[in-house]
């Protein structure tokens, strides 16, 4: 069984510095129309990497998030036509949080640096070679940052950064303009799993991480195919978890409520939220496991015996 925390010793750690196994996790909810699109531009960016020496190897790694469309089938199909191409399927929709950080503990004891991105195209692939170039020379954590918001609706750009004011306001220490597009080395990932956080805000999570980081910028585009994934409702949810969870003057603010509620009683009612720690089984027998919230997972990876090895397992 291979550690969890596998990492190389010195010599390994340069070699993989310069030529790293990369891999890609793209979480996916309800993404037919442009999932076939995204997997042909991802595969080309990949072998012209490898072509050029650049990388020693990739995966492809898709985490349908409980879509309820055809997006698991076209995963199962790309997995088939090429192994470049896995995927992991959550046994139901969890949230686009969740779906990112499965994904990324499955890959971070089995490639040197792994990015991920959105299905959508609005992320730029074009600038991960500047991601593996600022990797290769010392970061451990790249951060993709938009230069503008001018391809979001008025109501979207206002929003957001409105938000990243109150964030900086409030003491919270949130990379602007930056969301999930990032590059994290494997001690980075290592790291970001030693976090036992329930509700989720990973791009608040990976600036506590540490170890040198770099910043590329991007021009983000407009939507390939499909509906954004973050309707209103999302984003006010999303938004009041980075609020609560990386700031310390709700934290202040609850404290002097209840010092005022000894003065003034007051009736209120808490809810109590846990977790899981999910045991993975992969279908090479190694095994692996994390704090996450949901409850199944169904995946599609190469063996040694045959083309495609399907598992179903659930934590108890």
């Amino acid at each position: 069984m291979e550690p969890e925390n596998n990492l190389p010793d010195a010599d390994g750690r340069a070699f993989a510095r310069q030529k790293p196994s990369l891999g890609i996790v793209v979480p996916c909810y309800n993404e037919e129309e442009v999932l076939g699109e995204t997997a042909a531009r991802l595969k080309a960016l990949v072998r012209g990497l490898l072509d050029s020496g650049v990388i020693r190897e990739c995966r492809i790694l898709f985490v349908d998030d409980g879509s309820i469309d055809a997006t698991w089938q076209i995963v199962c199909d790309l997995h088939e036509s090429d192994l470049l191409y896995a995927g992991l399927k959550l046994s139901r929709n969890r949230g686009h949080q969740n779906a990112l950080l499965a994904g990324l503990m499955h890959a971070k004891s089995r490639y040197d640096a792994v990015v991920s991105l959105d299905a959508d195209l609005q992320d730029d692939i074009g600038i991960i070679p500047d991601m593996l170039a600022a990797f290769q020379g010392g970061s451990d954590i790249v951060y993709a940052v938009r230069e503008s918001r001018a391809t979001d609706s008025f109501f979207k750009r206002t929003f957001s950064q409105g938000y990243y004011k109150v964030m900086e306001k409030l003491g919270s220490d949130v990379l602007y303009n930056h969301a999930d597009y990032r590059l994290m080395s494997r001690r980075a990932l290592c790291a970001l799993s030693e976090f036992d956080e329930v509700n989720l805000f990973l791009r608040g999570l990976v600036r506590l991480v540490g170890y040198p980081s770099s910043v590329v910028y991007y021009k983000r585009a407009e939507r390939y195919a499909g509906e954004s994934k973050y309707p209103l409702g999302k984003m006010l949810s999303f938004a009041f978890e980075g609020i609560s969870s990386f700031s310390t003057k709700p934290l202040k603010f609850v404290t002097i409520a209840g010092g005022a509620s000894l003065c003034f009683p007051l009736s209120c009612s808490c809810t109590s939220s846990s977790s899981t720690r999910l045991a993975i089984r992969l279908p090479d027998g190694r095994a692996s496991s994390f704090r996450c919230g949901f409850s199944a997972v169904s995946c599609c990876f190469p063996s040694a015996s045959s083309v495609s090895t399907w598992e179903r397992y659930t934590s108890r």
